[in-house]
């Protein structure tokens, strides 16, 4: 049993967890995930390290309430306890001292951002981060990107906060401006991460994705979280999960997202029909 030893709201629906998980934050590196089933019907969910403490064992998970399980697992409280966070899994973000490293996050892909742009400036690095949302009670982290960033924009999709457009919209216009950049990592919704792919393209700037597809146990064994890369399939949680951004095909990672879209739908409305409240599902 691991214990939740604080609880955060970050925006509404938004979570964080500080976990204790003494064993794991011993050994997690920035760009690595963990699986949490919340009790023995649970599902097992991936989600990637936010932050980690070595000194103090404890682990930073940060999920947004979308379905069933993520909702039961938003009710809990500090002191609470999650049967199962396995971790840490996946492979780390390479880190070395590049030059110019632009990280982008998206969304709640700000969370495991935040790791990789603290990592690239411990080394060295200019960091240039570039975080969106949809409005600004949504934006996660600002502060704290501010803080392992030598330089921070914000946008905003209707312009509440910052720049109004898109993090695609601020990437161009530090290319356009003639800044050298040795590095972009780009983590967030796979339409976002396959924009940036295609404005680096051009300009021949290496590009670093994080996926986060369907995955069931994390150990390559079931296969779900397979994508092309390249002429290569490869499983996200074992050979990734970031991946060079102009190799991935985008097309058929969304293609397959939107199969499993029925089938998530249908089992968060089992599960809300059940009597006592829940999911007592178990995983798919």
């Amino acid at each position: 049993m691991y214990k939740i030893l604080v609880k955060k709201e970050l925006a509404p629906s938004v979570k964080l967890f500080e976990m204790e998980a003494p064993r794991i934050a011993k050994k997690a590196q920035p760009g690595q995930f963990v699986i949490v089933r919340l009790n023995e019907e649970g599902e097992r969910i991936p989600l990637t390290i936010a932050d980690f403490n070595r000194e103090k064992g404890t682990v930073t998970i940060i999920f947004q309430e979308v379905g069933a399980s993520t909702k039961e697992m938003g009710q809990l409280s500090e002191g609470d306890t999650l049967l199962d966070l396995v971790g840490p899994l996946g492979k780390e973000t390479h880190i070395e001292k590049l030059g110019n490293v632009v990280c982008i996050g998206g969304g709640i892909g700000i969370a495991p951002v935040y790791p990789i742009a603290r990592g690239m400036k411990e080394a060295g690095n200019q960091v240039i981060s570039i975080i969106g949302a949809r409005n600004k009670d949504i934006l996660i982290l600002e502060n704290e990107m501010a803080e392992v960033s030598d330089k921070l924009y914000v946008t905003t999709d209707d312009g509440s906060k910052g720049h109004k457009g898109f993090v695609t919209d601020q990437l161009k216009q530090l290319i356009d401006s003639g800044l050298k950049i040795d590095l972009v990592v780009a983590i967030g919704p796979v339409i976002m991460m396959r924009s940036v792919a295609e404005v680096t393209r051009p300009y021949e700037i290496p590009t670093v994705v994080s996926l986060n597809p369907i995955m069931v146990d994390g150990t390559g064994m079931c296969g779900g979280c397979r994508v092309q890369v390249g002429d290569e399939s490869k499983f996200a949680c074992v050979d990734g999960p970031e991946f060079d951004a102009h190799k991935v095909d985008f097309a058929g990672l969304m293609s397959r997202q939107r199969m499993y879209l029925p089938h998530e739908k249908n089992h968060e409305h089992h599960c809300a029909n059940k009597q006592g409240g829940g999911c007592k599902c178990h995983s798919h």
